[in-house]
């Protein structure tokens, strides 16, 4: 053990080689502390890199698919919004349109009823001028006595004043027949103009609501098309994004099995190179042959580790180390290394 001036004792034939042993178990040292990382970068180093730029490749496109997916999720809701809005103009546009129809029917109602009247009251003229026409042809042919003749006779003023008035009466009596009847048909004409006029309006007024309604209906059709589409597409990421995420679920659990592996490779390395020791083998071989009585006279370090005294006691040996049991020499030895590594052995320097 390194101690500044000790040299451990050799025998003639270890002297030769000593050099070499010496390189060796610093070489081993050197090498104790990343022997891991070097077998897992041997074990499978290519495989678990193919795997993990796969994992990054695919981690890089899955973030995609998601921004994808939101970017997506954000024009369906938008599409869909926009198609429950058409729907709900178009519902607004449906129920004024059947109003509208059925205050058209209601108008054409009427029309039909004032083209009854305006039929009624055109007979009815007809009757009556009929009927003015046939007197006058009566007094024509003087079945009707002359209103000259009728005067004349009268006896007396009052008969003359009474006979007067029943001419005047009859005569008032045929014009205003016919006046009231001629009255009534224009009326009712303009009653069948008025509401023809306003069913007109109607239908016209009908026919713009329908127009705005179709229209709406096939931005609502438009709409709820392309929100198939977009969720369509949407699901389809999805779907894409889960097997993406198993694969990588996958490859990362293959990466860990190879880097599991290596590590195990790693560690029986570890022990083949360190063999039954607490430390490498080829330490133990240059400082004392693997001897665990071994002692250095010049130094009084002792055992197969070659522990100074000094150095025993302060790790809690009791006695002196040559004279421990191997077990003791190892558990000894081994604290040692935890604390100080190779440097605690000149072997190893």
């Amino acid at each position: 053990m390194l101690n500044g001036t000790d040299t451990p004792p050799v025998t003639a034939r270890r002297r030769g080689r000593s050099g070499s042993l010496r390189w060796a178990a610093g070489a081993g040292a050197l090498a104790i502390a990343g022997i891991i990382a070097l077998s897992a970068g041997r074990a499978d180093a290519q495989d678990v890199g193919t795997l993990q730029s796969k994992v990054d490749s695919a981690q890089a496109e899955a973030q995609d698919l998601a921004a994808q997916i939101e970017t997506g999720s954000q024009e369906l809701a938008a599409t869909r919004a926009e198609a429950v809005n058409a729907a709900t103009r178009e519902a607004q546009l449906t129920s004024i349109l059947a109003a509208g129809e059925e205050r058209e029917a209601e108008l054409q109602a009427q029309v039909e009823r004032s083209q009854a009247r305006l039929t009624e009251a055109r007979e009815r003229l007809h009757r009556a001028l009929g009927a003015l026409s046939d007197r006058l042809v009566a007094i024509y042919k003087g079945d009707t006595p002359d209103a000259t003749e009728l005067l004349l006779e009268a006896n007396g003023y009052d008969d003359l004043a009474t006979r007067s008035e029943l001419l005047r009466r009859i005569q008032e009596a045929d014009q205003s027949l016919a006046t009231r009847v001629r009255d009534l048909r224009n009326e009712v004409s303009r009653q069948l103009d008025a509401v023809s006029e306003a069913r007109d309006a109607q239908a016209a007024h009908n026919e713009e609501v329908a127009a705005a309604r179709d229209q709406i209906s096939a931005v609502r059709a438009r709409a709820e098309a392309r929100a198939a589409v977009l969720e369509q597409a949407r699901n389809e990421q999805a779907a894409a994004l889960s097997s993406l995420q198993d694969q990588v679920g996958t490859w990362e659990q293959q990466i860990q099995q190879a880097q599991a592996v290596s590590a195990a490779q790693a560690q029986q390395e570890v022990a083949d190179w360190v063999g039954d020791w607490a430390i490498p083998e080829a330490i133990v071989m240059c400082e004392s042959g693997g001897n665990w009585n071994a002692v250095n006279s010049s130094s009084g370090a002792g055992g197969a580790y070659q522990i100074l005294p000094s150095t025993w006691q302060l790790y809690g040996g009791q006695g002196l180390p040559q004279n421990a049991s191997p077990a003791e020499q190892s558990r000894i030895a081994a604290q040692i290394w935890a604390d100080s590594g190779a440097a605690a052995w000149e072997c190893a320097g």
